[in-house]
């Protein structure tokens, strides 16, 4: 089949599978393709006519100027579009596409399994057991807290936001939030609206990150705004590395500003701040927040149905 699709980066098999059936596709067998690598098969297959990317691979606008004419989609397998610069490929009229709602679900998992772990010391309790626990611990020894009864506030209320409250009341928290709009009571269910971040912070025990990234909210997690959170709260984010200044995050872990933080992503990944990893209170992920195998076989499947529209000549269902 004449290739219509090409894959920069590796694909889960099921993915793949129909990736190559469907539309031919060219896919990247081992790694992520180099800007120079995708150029390279892109004329080498002057058919394609889309491109699947994952977050992991940046689309800046040299590299989308660079791009062969015929090639009309930028489908990216995530919901968040920080990657690719949107207005470039605007205008060039190049379509971007991303895969929303699919990974709800699996990413508000993640945030509660972070939240429990840094709650309950989960980094030292598994440490202690990695070592071979011979030595029992004293009653007011290794002692986490409970969410139970905690303030959880949400800076950003999407659907990700959401699916965390919902499952965060059933800890028996009280659920705060602050978005760039108050959601519809319906959508509450409860929770209390701040109409500003200070006032978030201020009421926040623990405190969810789920807001999207960009230049406007870069470092919007910093000294200034850890110091007005409760001494002792717990930070957790499963959104953008880039929301928080690491740096100031870590003085805050090492002052007892921060009793704990749950991490999934990272200013600079895979290449994080390894000051991080010495920090016993830090409970880390490497950005997994949505790696099941019925999510991203879902969000490839949702990215590819974007394909699919534009090879009969529509306009992809998730245009960005």
């Amino acid at each position: 089949m004449t290739p219509f699709l090409l894959c920069a980066s590796p694909l889960p098999a099921d993915v793949a599978e129909r990736a190559a059936r469907e539309f031919g596709a060219v896919l990247s067998q081992s790694d992520h393709l180099a800007p120079e690598a995708l150029l390279s098969t892109l004329q080498a297959h002057p058919t394609v006519q889309a491109l699947l990317v994952s977050f992991r691979v940046p689309v800046p606008a040299d590299l989308i100027a660079a791009l062969p004419a015929q090639v009309r989609l930028l489908a990216t397998y995530s919901v968040g579009t920080d990657h690719v610069d949107v207005a470039a490929a605007r205008a060039r009229g190049l379509a971007v596409s991303n895969t929303p709602d699919v990974l709800t679900d699996a990413t508000a998992d993640m945030a509660l399994l972070l939240m429990l772990g840094a709650a309950r010391r989960m980094r030292e309790y598994l440490q202690v057991m990695d070592a071979g626990w011979r030595r029992p611990f004293q009653l007011g020894e290794m002692l986490g807290t409970d969410l139970r009864g905690k303030t959880l506030g949400i800076l950003g209320m999407g659907r990700i936001g959401q699916a965390v409250a919902a499952r965060a009341r059933a800890f028996g928290m009280r659920i705060a939030y602050f978005n760039r709009t108050r959601l519809a009571p319906e959508l509450e269910a409860g929770a209390t609206y701040c109409p500003t971040l200070e006032g978030l912070l201020r009421v926040s025990q623990v405190l969810s990150l789920n807001a999207p990234g960009g230049a406007a909210l870069d470092g919007v997690i910093n000294r200034d705004s850890l110091a007005l959170m409760p001494r002792g709260a717990i930070l957790v984010n499963t959104a953008r590395g880039t929301l928080v200044n690491e740096g100031d995050l870590i003085e805050a872990l090492q002052s007892g500003q921060l009793a704990a933080a749950g991490l999934d992503v990272f200013h600079h990944e895979p290449a994080f701040d390894l000051r991080l990893r010495a920090l016993p209170n830090v409970f880390m992920a490497p950005h997994m927040g949505s790696a099941t195998v019925e999510t991203r076989n879902a969000m490839g499947f949702r990215a590819l149905d974007n394909v699919a529209d534009v090879m009969a000549g529509r306009a992809p269902r998730d245009q960005v």
